[in-house]
């Protein structure tokens, strides 16, 4: 059986936002990295990661929406 993982192109246009987006908002852990790791965690050009349906579908769900939230009647 093969697996199958979305990039981060497939997982943008999953969740129904930019790829730019992307860059903005907290998305979860990559389910594979595929290629070198650096020693200290980054990825160097040419590594990939990869994210599940199930994963990327749970995250989705989980997200409050587009938009600010709104403000605390506390804030000023």
């Amino acid at each position: 059986m093969t697996l199958r993982f979305l990039n981060r192109a497939q997982l943008a246009e999953r969740a129904g936002v930019k790829p730019a987006t992307l860059a903005h908002v907290l998305i979860p852990e990559p389910d594979v990295t595929v290629g070198p790791v650096n020693p200290d965690g980054t990825l160097p050009r040419g590594t990939v990661r990869g994210w599940t349906v199930e994963t990327v579908d749970a995250w989705v769900a989980g997200r409050r929406g587009p938009g600010r939230p709104p403000k605390k009647p506390d804030d000023h």
